[in-house]
């Protein structure tokens, strides 16, 4: 009977663990999806690379992209290669080199910025042509700040021009000194949408909130949020490329 809403799990079968369980995020299967489209059909890609951290998350995430590229192989469009790498590592040189040896174009990052920021510097060094691809969990300051030109899609980006959203960034940046994370944003309107379905039930009872919960249609940051019956949501993509040190929409 407690209330869960997470702003980051991305696992398909997160939501189904019950009817108390929430997320203010994309499942992974749908960024994996626009990820999978940056590369093939905005870049124009077919020999695609990935690189994944071994942790549940990224083997499963591998998996899915994976599955759907194969899905696309009746347009010449198939997996050349995929390492696995620990976690924390600083240097991902061997299977880079396994992954420009077997001719890719594109390499998916299944990982956060401190595995998709080292592999973008390193492999530019090795293939200056080759294409960074993440996903939203990267998006953060310390991407920027550890360097390396990627793109990947998000449903929250800093600089739009968004008026609420511009002044929501302003008063962030003002008190924590930095822009908003993907994943910052899609917290503070978790917490949005549970207050405002407190507010909505008229009482902290969590059996009420979670009936007023499903029926939230939210005017976030992070676009405008209704949960489907599974505690699940679906909102747009915007894609994002590292351009001169800067965060900016791809054209």
């Amino acid at each position: 009977g407690v209330i869960e809403i997470s702003p980051s799990s991305s696992h398909p079968d997160y939501s189904s663990i019950g009817d108390y369980i929430f997320r203010n995020n994309t499942v992974i299967s749908k960024e994996g999806g626009a990820s999978v489209d940056i590369a093939v059909n905005d870049l124009g890609k077919k020999k695609i690379g990935i690189i994944s951290i071994m942790t549940d998350w990224g083997t499963n995430t591998s998996k899915i992209i994976t599955d759907i590229i194969d899905g696309m192989s009746d347009k010449g469009v198939k997996v050349v290669a995929h390492e696995e790498v620990m976690e924390g590592s600083d240097d991902y040189s061997a299977a880079i080199a396994k992954l420009n040896e077997a001719g890719a174009e594109a390499v998916i990052c299944c990982g956060m910025y401190n595995l998709v920021a080292p592999v973008a510097k390193q492999y530019k060094q090795v293939n200056p042509d080759v294409a960074i691809i993440a996903f939203s969990n990267a998006y953060s300051q310390q991407l920027l700040e550890l360097g390396g030109s990627v793109r990947f899609p998000v449903i929250f980006f800093a600089d739009s021009d968004d008026p609420e959203i511009q002044a929501y960034v302003k008063q962030y940046t003002d008190v924590y000194g930095s822009a908003p994370s993907a994943l910052t944003s899609q917290a503070y309107d978790s917490v949005g949408m549970l207050l405002t379905a407190i507010e909505d039930a008229g009482t902290t009872e969590s059996a009420k909130v979670k009936d007023a919960l499903y029926n939230v249609d939210y005017p976030g940051v992070t676009g405008q949020t209704k949960f489907d019956s599974n505690g699940d949501v679906d909102k747009a993509f915007v894609k994002v490329v590292i351009e001169d040190g800067k965060f900016v929409k791809m054209q």
